[in-house]
C-alpha cells in the first residue's frame, strides 16, 4: 500500500511537471504572440463595433448584418479560413419570433389570462383535454403511464436523496421537456416557483414592447408547447400536488385558447479556424456572442461596448495572435476555431444551433469552450482592486483543464481569477446565461471570462469610452495563453467530471 501511495505520488508530481515543463519552454516564444494583442487595436476595433452605425446590433436586422460583415472582412484580411466546407464564413439559419401568445386557459370553471397564474411563450389549442400527472418527470414516472397526446403536469425538483441534473432549475427543466415530448406528450404544464418568478420578468417585458420569444426553426421539431404554472395553479389542479408525487391521471379537464404571431428572422453565426499541425481533428473553440439588444423605443441605441463588443474584439485580436504564430510556422497542433455566435441575447440561440442543430465540427472531437462575455470594465463591487477576472465553470467537467487555467495564468498573467460566481449555488446563475452553457451540457470543458455586471448593462450607456482597455487587453491574453496551452498540449484534455 505504501508503495502504490508513493508511486501515484510520483506519478502526480511528473504530470505537473510535465505541465510546467510545457509551459517554460515556449515561454519566451509565446509572449511575443501575446504581444500582438494591444490595447490600440482592441479600441480600433471597438471604436467600429460598438458605433451607431451598427444600431445596437439587434439580431437578424440590419446593425447585426454590418456586424457579421465586419467580422468577416476582418477574417479575410487576416488570411483566416472559413470554417465551413462550403467556403461560407456565415453559418445561416432561420428563427421564428413568437409574440406573447393571447388568449385564455380555463380549468375547474375558472378563466386566466396569459400571464395570471400561469404563462405561456408560444401559441397552444387544447379543448377538455385531461391531464396526466407524472410527478417529477422522470423515467420511472411514465412507467406503465401512456401519455401519447396528452398534457403533463410535472413538477421541478427530484425526489427526496437524490441529486442529479434532474433536480436542478435549468438543467432539469431541459431534461424533462425532453423526455416528455419523447414520451408523445402533447404539452407540458410546468411548475417551478423560483424559475416561474424569473421569467415573469422577461415575460412583462416583452408583453409590454410587443416582442416577441425567438426560436430556431431547424429545432423546433424537438420542442413541446409548454405553459409555467405557479404552484397556487397547480395545487387548484390537483389538491395534493406538492406531497404527492405518484403519477396518476387527474380528473381535472383543460381547455387552453393560446394564439401566437409569428415571424421569420434570418441570422447567422460567424465562422473561421485556424488548421491544427499535428491533431487537425481536434478543435478547441474560441467564443463570443456578436449581437446585443438593438434600440429602444426612445430611439437610443444600445451600443453594447462590453456586452459583447468587448469578447468580440477579444476574439478577433485572439485569432490574428494565432495567425502570426502560424505565419511563423508554428500553427497550433489542435484546429482552433473562431466562433462568433448570434442571438445570444434571445436565449443562446447561436450557439445552440451550433451546438443541438449543425456543428461545423464534431462535438466528441471538442476539446474545450473558452468563451468571452463582458470582459472590459470593472465591477463596482471590485473598484480599486481591478486586476482581476470572473472565472465561471472551469473546474464543472475538467479538473484537468482548470489546473491549467491556474498555471497559465501563474506563468503569464498574474490575474486574481476570482470565482465568486462559480458557486453552484450562485442566484445570479451566470453559468447557464452565456454561450458556454450550451458546449457545456454536452459534456465540453468550458471557461466563461466574465468582468460582472455594472450600472451600464443593457442600457445606452454602455458605450466604448467607459471601456477599460489595459483590462481588456490582459485578460485577451489570458485567454489566448489559455487556449495556445489546450491547442497544444501532447494529449487532450479530459472531461473527467462529465455527466
Amino acid at each position: 500500500m505504501k508503495y502504490t501511495f508513493l508511486l501515484l505520488s510520483n506519478l502526480l508530481i511528473f504530470s505537473v511537471s510535465a505541465q510546467q515543463l510545457q509551459l517554460e519552454s515556449n515561454q519566451k516564444q509565446v509572449k511575443l504572440f501575446a504581444k500582438t494583442i494591444t490595447q490600440e487595436d482592441l479600441k480600433k476595433h471597438l471604436t467600429i463595433y460598438a458605433s451607431d452605425e451598427f444600431e445596437g446590433r439587434e439580431t437578424g436586422e440590419a446593425g447585426q448584418k454590418k456586424a457579421v460583415d465586419y467580422l468577416k472582412t476582418q477574417y479575410v484580411t487576416m488570411g483566416i479560413e472559413p470554417a465551413q466546407k462550403s467556403g461560407d464564413y456565415f453559418q445561416k439559419f432561420t428563427l421564428t419570433i413568437k409574440k406573447i401568445p393571447t388568449g385564455t386557459l380555463t380549468i375547474n370553471g375558472n378563466t386566466y389570462d396569459n400571464g395570471n397564474e400561469y404563462m405561456s411563450f408560444t401559441g397552444i389549442d387544447a379543448s377538455n383535454e385531461t391531464i396526466e400527472y407524472v410527478g417529477y418527470g422522470l423515467e420511472t414516472d411514465y412507467v406503465n403511464n401512456d401519455v401519447t397526446n396528452k398534457i403533463v403536469l410535472i413538477k421541478a425538483g427530484e425526489p427526496v436523496g437524490q441529486t442529479t441534473d434532474w433536480g436542478k432549475s435549468s438543467e432539469g427543466l431541459e431534461l424533462k421537456l425532453n423526455l416528455a415530448r419523447s414520451k408523445g406528450a402533447k404539452a407540458v404544464l410546468y411548475v417551478d416557483q423560483d424559475y416561474f418568478n424569473r421569467m415573469k420578468r422577461r415575460f412583462d417585458y416583452m408583453k409590454a414592447n410587443d416582442s416577441g420569444r425567438m426560436s430556431i426553426d431547424a429545432l423546433s421539431s424537438n420542442s413541446i408547447p409548454t405553459l409555467f404554472l405557479t404552484t397556487k395553479m397547480a395545487t387548484s389542479i390537483y389538491e395534493a400536488f406538492e406531497n404527492n408525487s405518484t403519477a396518476q391521471l387527474l380528473d381535472t379537464s383543460i381547455v387552453i385558447d393560446l394564439e401566437s404571431t409569428d415571424t421569420k428572422v434570418a441570422t447567422e453565426n460567424v465562422v473561421a479556424y485556424i488548421q491544427g499541425t499535428t491533431f487537425p481533428d481536434e478543435y478547441v473553440i474560441i467564443s463570443s456572442h456578436l449581437d446585443h439588444v438593438g434600440v429602444n423605443d426612445e430611439g437610443e441605441i444600445h451600443n453594447g461596448a462590453d456586452d459583447d463588443g468587448s469578447g468580440t474584439v477579444a476574439l478577433l485580436e485572439i485569432a490574428e495572435a494565432f495567425k502570426t504564430a502560424a505565419d511563423k510556422g508554428k500553427g497550433p497542433d489542435r484546429s482552433v476555431v473562431f466562433l462568433h455566435v448570434t442571438g445570444e441575447e434571445k436565449g443562446l440561440l447561436g450557439s445552440q444551433y451550433y451546438t443541438d442543430a449543425n456543428p461545423v465540427f464534431e462535438l466528441n472531437k471538442t476539446i474545450a469552450n473558452l468563451n468571452i462575455d463582458m470582459v472590459g470594465r470593472i465591477d463596482p463591487k471590485r473598484e480599486g482592486d481591478r486586476n482581476y477576472v470572473y472565472l465561471i465553470g472551469s473546474d464543472k467537467l475538467s479538473t484537468e483543464l482548470h489546473e491549467i487555467s491556474e498555471l497559465v495564468n501563474d506563468k503569464f498573467m498574474n490575474i486574481e481569477l476570482d470565482y465568486t460566481y462559480n458557486d453552484e449555488n450562485d442566484p445570479n446563475r451566470f453559468y447557464y446565461r452565456s454561450d458556454h452553457y450550451n458546449f457545456a451540457k454536452n459534456n465540453i470543458p468550458i471557461i466563461f471570462y466574465f468582468n460582472g455586471t455594472h450600472d451600464d448593462y443593457h442600457k445606452p450607456s454602455d458605450t466604448v469610452e467607459k471601456i477599460n482597455f489595459d483590462l481588456l487587453e490582459n485578460r485577451t491574453r489570458l485567454v489566448f495563453h489559455t487556449a495556445w496551452e489546450v491547442a497544444n498540449r501532447s494529449k487532450a484534455i479530459i472531461a473527467d467530471k462529465a455527466k
